[in-house]
């Protein structure tokens, strides 16, 4: 079951070793707090969740920038739970979300264990469609940078994953080839069919317990990922 021949192992980043949803609700609690806005946190979150999503997937198919993801995405929000927020709250609710978001630090169950038998046997990489601003500061944080040799977002590439472009600019910085390197992502679309596409192997963290084809390597623990690497 082991995949041969593998040198190079691609993570994305938010929702496969950092635990996205749980730290974005920690500083949604923070910037509420801060901004006095008296709201059911979870309430908020089970309608921003999928608006999220899908503002993300716009984002990826270049349907809309940064600046609009992050202010529609509230504003959307406030919207469908009747909750009046001004254009200027919401505008620094959305800076301060970013800024919070960085300073909390959990990953999934089984990141550094994994990350510690993976870098024995091959070099790591990110590959993210975070904002550059970000990533970094989330990898500093939560003391998971020492373990990868390159980073690649897509703002630095120019493009979002699945876009091939973003993994050719990370094959190049990695000196890698596709043949060689496997992509571990959370999103069928952006992770695996995209790294699929340009001749990588893929695993598919399915802790969404998505319908997957079968054809697809998927995981449901990260600690999983042991029987393939």
């Amino acid at each position: 079951m082991k995949i041969k021949d593998i040198k190079h192992v691609f993570f994305d980043l938010d929702h496969t070793l950092w635990d996205f949803d749980k730290n974005s609700a920690l500083a949604f609690d923070k910037i509420f707090e801060i901004h006095q806005i008296n709201i059911d946190r979870n309430q908020f979150l089970s309608m921003y969740e999928p608006i999220n999503l899908n503002y993300w997937k716009l984002y990826r198919e270049e349907k809309i920038d940064k600046s609009n993801l992050r202010y529609k995405r509230l504003k959307d929000t406030f919207d469908a739970i009747e909750f009046e927020v001004s254009d200027d709250t919401i505008n620094q609710l959305s800076e301060d979300y970013i800024t919070y978001l960085t300073t909390f630090n959990h990953l999934f169950e089984g990141t550094f264990d994994l990350l510690e038998h993976l870098k024995v046997h091959y070099k790591l990489h990110i590959i993210t469609n975070g904002f550059d601003e970000a990533q970094q500061k989330k990898m500093d944080n939560a003391k998971i940078s020492q373990y990868f040799e390159t980073v690649t977002n897509s703002e630095i590439a120019g493009v979002k994953k699945p876009n091939p472009i973003i993994f050719k600019y990370a094959l190049n910085v990695a000196k890698a080839e596709p043949h060689e390197s496997i992509m571990i992502g959370d999103n069928i679309e952006a992770d695996v069919l995209g790294a699929l596409d340009m001749g990588f192997d893929a695993i598919l963290f399915n802790y969404h317990n998505y319908n997957a084809e079968s054809h697809i390597k998927q995981v449901k623990t990260l600690l999983d990922i042991k029987m393939y690497l």
